[in-house]
């Protein structure tokens, strides 16, 4: 089998657990199967090398700031080759431009546009175990490219597609995908088998598991990806297609997110392109908005509410307020105090009821909702920040606890 593998930060986060990872390599390989493994750079480098860039200069230049943070993974790739060899095993460690992982322009959340493979088929024909620097491509200039936070599992997939890899495993501190975070609801349960839509929208509604980049790779190319633990043998999650067996549990997994802030816009003009002209600026600032409920126009006047990651709020607030001014609108006024809660499952599609049930579970707990979201798998509620935790457990008990 050609199987890619992926360890973060926390599996290669000492010279030990390198050399875990470095026997863990090498059972695989004893087994007769090729190996590709992509590496993180060990837990907290990346942190450290921002904080170094910002001693320097409040506002690191973006090229420059990838070059340095692409270090990282380059030097858990080397570490972990030298690990192998020095147990006698053959390996060998690729950074972006060897590797031949060619992305766009946009330094610090640059998308693989290609991957150019030979390089490493010839490596793994000369027999060798390939150590790549995950995180990172180049692009058309050659300049050094990262990919965003958690990158290296899109490194990962895109790699394992590229070399139409039997399966890609994601090696990480958790033993899979859990049906809630276990550390919210003590009685989540370990998923066997999710589906990559499932897992796209507990990827894009706050689970840390897997970055969302890389299941829309996984989902595109039918790559089966197994997320386990890097520090036992037990099976872990399978994300792979939808088949009738997932349709028939109806609520997957209860996901939340407190990274959530609230901006609502009073007293807006109800005509055409009044919406473009609120959001426009926004989106140009690089902010993403996830829900948006505009009321029903009263007078041909009307209220807009949206949702922006926490850590946008402030820009996107100062933002709204400008987009207010030119359009006439009343007041704008914003809330940090939030969090969002979801429940998941292909099974919705098939299912009726779902949302009335979700409601009335969270009315009989004294949890108000502030906003609805929907899509066909999934239901997400705004409530308040402090209500979050409880909303989890609540709905767990009821979707899968109780079925």
């Amino acid at each position: 089998m050609l199987i890619v593998q992926k360890y973060g930060g926390t599996s290669v986060g000492s010279i030990e657990r390198i050399k875990n990872v470095a026997k863990r390599v090498a059972s695989y390989f004893d087994k007769g199967h090729k190996l590709v493994v992509v590496v993180s750079a060990m837990a907290g480098q990346t942190d450290r090398l921002i904080a170094l860039a910002h001693e320097v200069t409040d506002d690191p230049d973006p090229r420059e700031m990838d070059a340095l943070l692409a270090t990282g993974e380059q030097a858990s790739a080397a570490l972990l080759a030298m690990a192998l060899k020095a147990m006698g095993y053959p390996a060998t460690s690729l950074v972006a431009f060897q590797a031949r992982i060619l992305t766009d322009d946009a330094h610090g959340r640059a998308r693989i546009d290609e991957i150019d493979s030979s390089r490493l088929q010839k490596e793994l024909d000369e027999g060798k175990i390939v150590i790549v620097a995950g995180f990172q491509g180049i692009n058309s200039q050659g300049n050094i490219t990262t990919l965003g936070r958690g990158g290296s599992d899109t490194t990962a997939v895109a790699l394992a597609a590229a070399l139409k890899a039997d399966v890609c495993e994601i090696f990480t501190d958790v033993e899979g995908v859990f049906t809630a975070d276990p550390r919210v609801c003590p009685q989540a349960k370990k998923i066997d088998r999710i589906s990559y839509d499932e897992m796209m929208e507990l990827a894009s509604l706050g689970a840390k598991v897997l970055q969302i980049r890389s299941v829309e790779f996984a989902k595109k190319y039918k790559v089966p990806v197994h997320v386990r633990s890097s520090f036992n043998e037990k099976e872990g999650t399978m994300v792979v297609e939808a088949d009738a067996e997932m349709e028939k549990i109806v609520v997957r997994a209860v996901a939340h997110d407190k990274n959530q802030a609230r901006i609502t816009i009073r007293g807006v003009v109800d005509r055409p392109g009044i919406a473009a002209q609120i959001f426009d600026p926004i989106g140009q600032a690089g902010i993403i908005v996830d829900m948006i409920i505009q009321n029903t126009s009263e007078d041909g006047i009307t209220d807009i509410t949206f949702t922006v990651p926490k850590g946008d709020f402030k820009k996107a607030f100062n933002i709204a307020k400008e987009a207010a001014n030119k359009i006439g609108a009343e007041r704008v006024l914003g809330d940090e105090h939030i969090g969002k809660v979801s429940i998941i499952g292909v099974g919705m599609c098939s299912h009726s009821g779902v949302a009335a049930k979700m409601f009335k579970v969270l009315a009989q707990a004294g949890i108000n909702i502030l906003m609805i979201s929907t899509s066909e798998i999934k239901i997400s509620c705004v409530v308040d920040e402090k209500e979050v935790e409880r909303a989890v457990r609540v709905l767990h008990e009821a979707f899968i606890e109780e079925g």
